[in-house]
């Protein structure tokens, strides 16, 4: 993959492939047709493995990035949710957001999609708490 991708972009630094693919849809196109089966590949794989192991865990948890927009949300049990309004992701975002948000499905429809939903513009504390609370309602 990674020589998939020098081929493709002249380079494997991040940075410099994203600034190519955000102002290319068919850039973008391409490189997730590249990653999207890989990285569903793996969890599917990481699942597997959770599942026979000795002591499987009761819950597990994973972060997917255009989960909805990937159409990976049927893979799951349960969908969550966290949005945050703008100005507070721009304010924690270390790139700039631009171009990225722009084909991403409206936070108003994930909320309305998922099984629980937060908005995080609180503290880590509020987050922490309803994080336990969703963990707890998953294991009963």
């Amino acid at each position: 993959m990674r020589t998939a991708i020098e081929e493709r972009f002249g380079t494997t630094d991040r940075a410099r492939i994203a600034e190519i693919v955000f102002a290319d849809r068919e850039q973008l196109a391409w490189l997730e047709a590249l990653l999207h089966p890989r990285v569903q590949r793996e969890y599917l794989e990481w699942r597997e493995r959770l599942a026979a192991s000795p002591d499987p865990p009761d819950v597990c948890v994973v972060e997917v990035p255009l989960l909805y927009e990937s159409g990976s949300d049927a893979r799951f049990d349960a969908v969550v949710v966290i949005t945050a309004p703008d100005e507070v992701r721009r304010a924690r975002a270390r790139v700039p957001l631009e171009g990225r948000s722009d084909r991403l499905i409206p936070d108003d429809e994930k909320v309305r999609r998922a099984d629980f939903a937060y908005v995080n513009d609180g503290t880590l504390e509020e987050l922490d708490a309803f994080v336990a609370g969703v963990l707890e309602q998953l294991r009963r």
